[in-house]
């Protein structure tokens, strides 16, 4: 079978690396982000509620998030929501298919939502009724290419990518592709990954455990 590799920062890494091998897959853990909160002063409010597009807005969002916790959440999914409720807060409602998903199910405005994001984030399209304010939380710093991964990447492996700032940063590190196959989070991740890789493929729905579906079988057929 061939290995996953897979490059998201932790706590993420490990939660993927774990599941894919409860999947029974060879995977290899080697984050090329680490997370780091920033500083930046809260947008002015009132706002109706929170949107949040990962559980890192509330791991890194600091003590000024204790000034929202009044204010339900809208979290594009399981792993965010949960970090939303140990930070305090009351979850709304849960998407399934991404952030985009989300506002288009809101009920209609008017409405004002915070959007607590990293510095690289997914453009949105709010709904006639709805206003977004953002506010940028956390940034993924990239992490240059191990030695380690430099020699496991001279072999074919598959790739797990859930970003496109991940898709961009391992283009720019690896100049020979032709070995590497990568299984993406979503066809947006595809495109960032540019040309040259053995194959690439988008999963069937924005989140890990589509994703590592995917992975399992490209490892299982060569990333075919």
């Amino acid at each position: 079978m061939t290995p996953l590799v897979i490059i998201r920062p932790e706590p993420g890494n490990t939660a993927s690396v774990a599941a894919a091998r409860a999947l029974g897959i060879e995977a290899i853990g080697i984050p090329l982000f680490a997370i780091a909160p920033l500083d930046s002063p809260l947008p002015a409010g009132p706002f109706d509620a929170v949107l949040a597009g990962s559980a890192n807005a509330f791991r890194h969002g600091g003590d000024q998030l204790k000034s929202l916790l009044s204010l339900p959440v809208y979290a594009v999914g399981e792993t965010t929501a949960a970090a939303a409720r140990e930070a305090g807060f009351t979850v709304a409602a849960i998407g399934t298919g991404g952030l985009q998903t989300v506002l288009d199910s809101l009920p209609p405005g008017p409405l004002r939502l915070l959007r607590l994001t990293g510095r690289e984030r997914v453009s949105l399209n709010p709904p006639i009724g709805v206003e977004l304010v953002e506010h940028v939380v956390y940034a993924a710093n990239p992490l240059p290419l191990p030695p380690g991964l430099a020699a496991q990447f001279a072999m074919p492996a598959v790739i797990a990518l859930h970003s496109a700032e991940a898709a961009r940063h391992l283009a720019a590190l690896v100049a020979e592709r032709a070995r590497l196959s990568l299984a993406c989070i979503g066809p947006r991740v595809a495109e960032a990954a540019g040309g040259g890789w053995a194959s690439v493929r988008a999963a069937s729905s924005p989140d890990d455990t589509a994703l590592l579906a995917l992975a399992a079988e490209m490892c299982q057929t060569r990333g075919q």
